[in-house]
């Protein structure tokens, strides 16, 4: 019996550990909830660089005064207008920033053969940055941020 509550107390507290922000990044977290709650509506998106060397999409972009678990994964239609990275020749160079989109949805789904999947598409206009260094969107943040990881997670 006191091994089956001290197993069950275990699952408890990992499972405790598994859904919640803790310290600074809990506080970064719940200051950009704030933000993106006073964003002001407009025609504009904000985007986050989402950089994996084996895939070729851009990143996950959500309407403003969305939450990131709302945003969409795309692929850029770069023919008005070339993505930060490419347009400094450094592709991937940009991976995490956050910035300020101009553009819109095609309506257009384009097909990316290394994920095996299907992506909205977004025709970039322009573009501002808004944050080098912005709050966690993904939970494991370090394993979401490695280009070479060939894993795609998706904001929470």
């Amino acid at each position: 019996m006191k091994r089956f509550l001290f197993t069950l107390a275990t699952v408890a507290t990992l499972a405790g550990c598994a859904t919640t922000d803790s310290g600074p990044i809990a506080a970064r977290r719940a200051e950009m909830m704030a933000q993106i709650q006073a964003e002001p509506r407009g025609n504009y998106y904000i985007g986050r660089r989402y950089y994996k060397s084996d895939y070729k999409f851009w990143g996950y972009v959500r309407r403003p005064g969305e939450p990131w678990k709302a945003a969409r994964l795309v692929m850029l239609n770069e023919n008005q207008k070339l993505a930060p990275d490419r347009a400094a020749g450094t592709l991937g160079s940009d991976n995490g920033v956050e910035y300020k989109l101009f553009g819109h949805f095609s309506g257009d789904t384009v097909y990316e053969p290394s994920s095996n999947g299907f992506y909205p598409e977004f025709v970039l206009t322009g573009y501002e940055v808004r944050d080098g260094s912005p709050a966690p969107i993904f939970r494991p943040q370090k394993l979401a941020l490695d280009p070479a990881a060939r894993v795609i997670v998706t904001p929470y």
